[in-house]
């Protein structure tokens, strides 16, 4: 794997990046299949909330999409939560944020993702989340991959 990773709202502990690669790529076949209304049909949901390797169909892609475009918190062995929105402070019991996790398998990657403005800029040694807001009229932030400068504007001004 590489130095840094991409990923909307988060990974799996047990997921290594090569894994999550592969299963993104299954995501990916199923959206450029003839009939990917099938899977935007069955795509929402909260169930299965834990990774199984035998999972397969709807649920496999469901879990997969879940855990890479809504994931914030989890528990040790991968249960997902989706209810939690705010800060990672009154968590419910037995869940933390996902790059926290104990024996997260991606840890050796600096992951970078987005998705919980409430988190808002948060730098520590193998995660960055760039979400800050500029949704919600704060800030829109990047981050240079080459020397780990972070740049920061203002979110423009709605013209409603």
């Amino acid at each position: 794997a590489g130095r840094y990773a991409m990923v909307h709202a988060g990974l799996l502990p047990q997921w290594t990046i090569a894994r999550a690669l592969a299963l993104a790529r299954e995501v990916e076949a199923a959206l450029r299949r003839a009939d990917y209304g099938d899977f935007l049909r069955y795509m929402y949901g909260n169930r299965p909330d834990r990774w199984r390797d035998q999972l397969t169909g709807f649920d496999r892609l469901r879990v997969i999409t879940n855990a890479m475009t809504r994931l914030r918190l989890c528990t040790a062995d991968g249960r997902m939560e989706f209810a939690h929105k705010g800060a990672p402070v009154d968590l419910p019991r037995g869940f933390r944020p996902w790059f926290d996790a104990p024996r997260r398998r991606n840890r050796a990657t600096t992951i970078i993702f987005g998705h919980w403005a409430a988190l808002g800029l948060y730098v520590k040694s193998n995660v960055v989340c760039l979400d800050t807001g500029c949704v919600w009229g704060r800030k829109l932030t990047a981050f240079r991959l080459k020397d780990g400068t972070l740049y920061e504007c203002a979110a423009a001004a709605r013209a409603d």
